[in-house]
This record gives C-alpha cells, structure tokens and sequence, in this order.
C-alpha cells in the first residue's frame, strides 16, 4: 500500500474527504516527525513505537574494489512493532 492507497482507505472508513484525509494523514506523520526531531519518541498502544538511536561511526568495505573506507556515524530511526500488530499479522 502506497501513501495515495492510504489516503483512499482512510477516506472510505472514516467517511470523509480524501483532502481531509491526507490532511491528516500528512499531520500525523509530520507530529512523528518532529517528535523525533526533538529527540523523543512516539508510542500508540498496541501498535508500536518509534525512537531514534545513535549509530557509531565505522570502518566498512567498497564491495567493488574491497577498498575500506569510513562509515560516518548518525542517527536512526527504528520501529518497534506493537503485541497488537504483531498478532494481527501472525493470524
């Protein structure tokens, strides 16, 4: 499912505009966004959570020419899924 698909859905479910939709849909992800931004992180029961972790710096490999070269360090983003979602997707 693309992002187009889920304004559709969210539209048909909740019985509202497909603009009103992607509105919300593009608040949402914006709120997440900017929470992690901060540094923070974002949990909904039963779905999952999103945090950001550091990532050190590291040596790693060209795969072409086997030269090493440096990995710089950064931050990730991970998710955890939630006992809910990892359910529904096991039944």
């Amino acid at each position: 499912m693309n992002k187009t698909e889920l304004i559709d859905a969210m539209a048909a479910d909740a019985g509202i505009s497909k603009a009103a939709a992607k509105k919300s849909l593009e608040s949402f992800l914006g709120n997440v966004e900017g929470a992690l931004k901060k540094g923070g992180r974002v949990s909904l029961v039963g779905f999952g959570s999103w945090s950001v972790s550091e990532r050190a710096a590291r040596d790693g490999r060209n795969p072409q020419t086997g030269a090493t070269i440096k990995i710089a360090a950064k931050k990730v983003v991970k998710f955890k899924a939630g006992s809910d979602l990892g359910n529904a997707v096991n039944n």
